[in-house]
């Protein structure tokens, strides 16, 4: 694949997907940590952004031997690289950061809408300094942080292990999209796709929550199961109608 810096993953039906594991993500928190503590500038109050920077905020307090601790929550990705139009603000802060020095954790800079919603967010509760910092910052986002232990030059979906099953549940929903697959066939979408090698037991355990809670439907067909999406009650209604014609 090509140099896809600068394009929003919502333009794209494949691009290439980075795993981390857990050691890898603990190692760039231990590297981010240090930058902040060569820097001198520590925090008197480290915000976590939510969901995605619950876990690297946590390790960075960990490495700086930090226990003030607290999020807020803001909503852009979705799951699965499924972007919403406009970040926002969820859950506000609980805590009072008038004239405190504040440390702004989350795991990647994507778009960077993220950071810049939760920066403009947080100057207005009047603290006396805010910085950013990410395990990776991508080059194509608008918002620069302050720290971070990795710099991503070529676009790919980062898919971190603390979000890996939620983001793979997402991929599965959009490769059967309107098709009807087997599971074999979605293995083989997922790596022609997303360069992402799934097998098929931890993909059939995703295929069956996802058939769980209502997503899709499971068809058996000559001793072999199908997935297809489930079709919604305005549009079995629709089907229905046009039966009866």
């Amino acid at each position: 694949m090509g140099d896809v810096r600068g394009h929003s993953p919502a333009d794209r039906t494949s691009f290439r997907c980075d795993m981390m594991s857990f050691g890898e993500s603990y190692n760039l928190a231990k590297a981010l940590a240090r930058k902040i503590k060569d820097s001198g500038d520590l925090p008197d109050i480290i915000v976590a952004i939510g969901r995605g920077g619950y876990v690297p905020a946590r390790l960075v307090c960990d490495f700086l031997l930090f226990d003030n601790l607290t999020t807020i929550k803001i909503e852009h990705y979705k799951g699965a690289a499924d972007i919403q139009e406009m970040a926002t603000l969820k859950f506000p802060l609980s805590v009072d950061i008038h004239d405190k020095n504040i440390l702004v954790v989350d795991d990647v800079t994507d778009t960077g809408k993220t950071l810049s919603v939760a920066v403009d967010y947080l100057e207005s509760l009047n603290p006396a300094d805010i910085k950013t910092a990410v395990l990776q910052h991508k080059i194509c986002s608008d918002f620069v942080p302050d720290f971070y232990a990795r710099k991503v030059v070529k676009w790919r979906w980062i898919i971190y292990p603390w979000a890996a099953y939620e983001d793979l549940a997402g991929f599965t929903e959009n490769i059967i999209g309107q098709d009807t697959l087997s599971t074999t066939e979605i293995c083989n979408e997922f790596d022609s796709r997303y360069t992402i090698s799934i097998n098929e037991s931890n993909l059939t355990e995703i295929l069956e929550d996802l058939h769980e809670r209502g997503s899709i439907d499971c068809i058996s067909n000559n001793g072999n199961r199908l997935w297809k999406k489930r079709a919604s009650r305005t549009n079995l209604r629709l089907s229905r109608l046009e039966d009866h014609r």
